[in-house]
Parts: structure tokens; sequence; C-alpha cells
């Protein structure tokens, strides 16, 4: 499939159908580098493509909460930015964003509150500066 078939399959309901031609250009203003590649096929994406696509096909849906997963996982360091930036982007947008990561600095620059999780259970949470502050978090998570 095509990036631009991918996109169209995340307006998959009839609110989003009704706004996919106003959703896509969002999309493609928040991803240029899809709108470059709009009609190549998406398995040719690079990981950070690939990442902004499914991003894009979530956003297609016209929903009013997005909920990413690892997003950054793999990425160099530039494109782990720009996705993070990205996401941010998207949020001040007015879209929520339940973001699942790993790499705890990067994503707590994104976050109003934070949750930590070990062997599937929450064993800390908070707002952002609470949990940022709590010194098991600064020695296990940040290497402070």
């Amino acid at each position: 499939m095509t990036v631009l078939e991918n996109l169209k399959l995340g307006a998959y309901n009839t609110s989003a159908r009704l706004k996919e031609a106003e959703n896509l250009d969002y999309v493609l203003e928040l991803f240029p580098g899809l709108k470059e590649r709009i009609n190549k096929q998406a398995q040719t994406l690079s990981g950070g493509e690939a990442r902004m696509l499914a991003i894009g096909r979530g956003l297609m849906s016209n929903a009013k909460f997005l909920a990413v997963d690892e997003p950054s996982l793999g990425l160099a360091p530039y494109l782990k930015t720009e996705v993070f930036h990205k996401i941010s982007e998207v949020n001040k947008g007015g879209i929520t964003v339940l973001l699942v990561e790993q790499d705890v600095a990067e994503a707590s620059e994104l976050a109003d509150r934070i949750y930590l999780m070990e062997d599937g259970r929450i064993v800390l949470e908070g707002g952002k500066e609470e949990v940022l502050n709590n010194e098991r978090v600064k020695e296990t998570f940040l290497g402070i």
C-alpha cells in the first residue's frame, strides 16, 4: 500500500470520512516528508517516516485522543527529537496524547503527568516535577 492509502485507512469512521480532506491536509502539513512520498510504497519508508505515518494514520481518524506506543524505538537521536516535536505539536493542537515511552528524559519534556511502570505495575505516578525530582527516578531512570 502507498503512504496515501495508509493514511486514508485512518479515516474509517463517519466523522473522519466527512473531514478526510481537511485531516489529510493537516497530516501532510505536520509531516511534510510524507507529502513528498505520498505515492510511494509505505514499506520503503525509513523508521522515522514509518512512525510519522502511523501517527498520521491515527490523526486521520479525527479523534480527540491519540495513544502512541514507543515512538522513539530504534530511531537515530535526530529522528527521535523530530518525532517528539511532532507529538508535542499534535498535543498543543488540542489532542490529548497518551505516550508510552522508555526514554523518560525525552518523554518527560511532553508530559503533564508521568506513570512509571515496572513489571506491568504502576510503581510511581504524579505530576512531572514531582516524579522527576524523586530520588529513585533520578538514579534508576535518569542516571543522575
